[in-house]
């Protein structure tokens, strides 16, 4: 599968990245882990100019993010775009089986038996 340029997906990514950073730059108030999310933020633009992202390393990226600033009420939109656009990517799928349920979907392992 071939990304880049010409991957709206990437532009979508590029663009919900190029948000958050500009949102968290203006953010005046300090908390704990900014210093993270500054370092996820430029690893997720870095993505965006390197071609096709790398699913796994997209989600890693986002889970870091949803740790670093997911408290941050200011930020959750932009945060909440940033998700959006790696879900564009799809799901990744786990060694030996098939994608990873979302938590907000019901999956066959966490349905009840009848």
């Amino acid at each position: 599968m071939t990304g880049g340029e010409g991957d709206p997906r990437v532009t979508e990514l590029r663009l919900a990245v190029t948000r958050l950073r500009r949102e968290l730059a203006a953010l005046r108030t300090d908390f704990p882990d900014r210093a993270i999310a500054e370092d996820e933020l430029a690893a997720l633009a870095a993505m965006t100019c390197d071609g096709f992202p790398e699913i796994p390393r997209l989600r890693g990226s986002l889970l870091l993010l949803a740790g670093a600033i997911g408290s941050m009420s200011a930020l959750s939109g932009a945060l909440r775009d940033v998700r959006a656009a790696v879900d564009l990517f799809g799901e990744p799928a786990r060694r030996g089986q098939g994608a990873l349920p979302r938590p907000d979907r019901p999956s066959d392992a966490n349905s009840p038996r009848p």
